[in-house]
């Protein structure tokens, strides 16, 4: 296990969870927010998306009260993506995405709480200096979850993320060191 907090476990994505990744990235109220709707996964689309030995993300399932419920993964932000969201000559900026996969847990705090455990283990562990993720604008569930996380809004991405058919704006957002951590609710 990478954490224990609260109920919730984060531990390295291994090659049996290709049955959980398939099952959450087939169901359409998943799709809706993450992949988009149009882009269903099946067992052989999970194992090459999320086990690609070229992606340097580390990926992991998360579990609350001992039932495995999502998808989390961080990655340092390499020279491309630095440059993009104006972070160039900025160290120790990490990267990451996550979702719940299991419906039942949504709306519960769950997802506050994986992103709040993320920024801890990412500032320990890493060093992270800035955390930075990049939901599509209309998500104002996820935005509001990341903001009680510790995350604000930076900018917003135009037509930055293909969903469903077009490209969609997205929200950059930062947790910088402890610059937020008191906005936290």
């Amino acid at each position: 296990m990478h954490i224990l907090r609260n109920s919730l476990a984060i531990r390295p994505l291994h090659i049996i969870d290709i049955s959980l990744l398939a099952k959450w990235l087939s169901n359409p109220e998943i799709l809706f927010y993450y992949e988009g709707r149009d882009n269903a996964f099946d067992k052989e689309k999970a194992r090459k998306v999320f086990f690609n030995p070229l992606d340097p993300a580390q990926k992991c399932i998360f579990s609350y009260k001992e039932k495995p419920i999502g998808y989390v993964q961080y990655y340092e932000l390499d020279v491309d993506e630095k440059t993009e969201f104006g972070y160039l000559g900025k160290q120790q900026i990490y990267g990451m995405d996550q979702f719940i996969g299991e419906t039942a847990y949504w709306n519960k705090g769950i997802g506050t709480l994986l992103v709040q455990t993320m920024v801890q283990l990412l500032k320990k562990e890493k060093q992270a200096e800035m955390i930075v993720m990049d939901p599509q604008a209309w998500n104002e569930r996820a935005i509001r979850c990341y903001e009680k996380g510790g995350f604000q809004k930076v900018k917003v991405l135009p037509k930055h993320e293909w969903h469903e058919g077009s490209y969609r704006d997205c929200w950059l957002m930062e947790w910088r060191g402890d610059a937020y951590e008191n906005t936290a609710t």
